[in-house]
């Protein structure tokens, strides 16, 4: 059994911990969050414990620490910390810092003789692993990501960073001009305004002052700086009735050229019901991983791109060569 510890018990926390129900070798035996009182009554048979001291009572053993929590401030600040006690998965999803935390998390997880897999799920991860596949079956071609129609859960938490803002659901939505293009076998570079556009859901405190927050969000570097961003204040019952499920997906296409100059187009698709369901269920295999990682030796950081895939998986090796082949 694998001894899993959650880190954070929002919506992607509570993934996880279904994901563990469904996975026959994993056991969640911890459960780290700010709100410990609350959560206490969602789980009701495993020790919760505040996440900002790593106080873990004698009799539980945890093997791998999965961070659930924000990428804009909770996860870099927390896979420093819980590194240093543990191998740890996380999901943290800004595309343009992923170099310098894994450099951090490596460097900690080296020194402690820990594994730490960052930057896992689907984008980054699934979505990371098609594009180097499609670089390497087709190369020299051109790859490209198209994201939505769908909630973003990275984004919106970035969104409800913004001071006044009550709670934010953001939908990012694929260009479809752009997609069409791609599909047809037409390769051009594309800026990130011409691919996708943001539109933001925001329930505000009262009497706040909602130009400043519509400015301070399509403004923010490297969540909504880049795009055509629509920003739309509703009210708290709006948004329960509304905005309440996560769904998600999106394309990977790779356009290359093969032989005399044959066009090729990989493509990958998922469209998702539940974004946090379906990441929790990725970290969870990527536990799994860290863990089996740890066990043979193994210390440092790694992406999904480091990882066998036979690591991820629950079946043994001989399994996955007669039915999977």
């Amino acid at each position: 059994m694998v001894n899993i510890a959650v880190v954070g018990f929002g919506n992607l926390g509570r993934g996880v911990m279904r994901a563990i129900e469904r996975n026959a070798d994993m056991r969640l035996t911890a459960v780290f969050s700010r709100r410990h009182d609350s959560v206490r009554e969602e789980v009701k048979d495993v020790p919760v414990l505040p996440s900002d001291v790593i106080a873990v009572p004698r009799g539980v053993k945890i093997d791998v620490a999965v961070l659930c929590g924000g990428s804009k401030e909770d996860t870099p600040a927390q896979g420093l910390q819980f590194i240093e006690r543990f191998s740890t998965v996380d999901s943290f999803d800004t595309h343009a810092d992923i170099p310098r935390y894994f450099h951090k998390m490596d460097a900690i997880a080296r020194a402690k003789g820990n594994v730490a897999i960052i930057s896992a799920g689907w984008d980054p991860g699934i979505f990371s692993l098609e594009r180097v596949l499609g670089g390497a079956f087709l190369p020299g071609g051109k790859s490209y990501t198209f994201w939505g129609p769908g909630v973003s859960q990275g984004h919106s938490d970035a969104a409800r960073k913004v001071k006044g803002v009550i709670d934010a659901r953001q939908y990012t939505m694929p260009i479809e001009s752009a997609l069409k293009q791609v599909r047809e076998g037409k390769v051009r570079e594309f800026t990130k305004r011409e691919m996708h556009k943001r539109v933001v859901y925001v329930v505000a405190e009262k009497g706040v002052d909602k130009e400043r927050i519509t400015r301070e969000i399509v403004e923010m570097p490297n969540y909504y700086a880049d795009y055509d961003t629509e920003v739309h204040f509703i009210t708290v019952a709006e948004m329960k009735r509304s905005h309440s499920s996560y769904p998600h997906g999106g394309f990977v296409l790779t356009s290359g050229l093969t032989g005399k100059n044959n066009r090729e187009i990989l493509e990958y698709s998922d469209q998702l019901t539940s974004n946090p369901e379906f990441t929790g269920s990725v970290l969870v295999a990527c536990a799994r991983a860290a863990y089996r990682l740890k066990k043979g030796g193994a210390c440092g950081a790694y992406t999904m791109l480091d990882v066998p895939a036979a690591l991820l998986s629950p079946h043994t090796g001989a399994d996955l060569r007669k039915h999977y082949m």
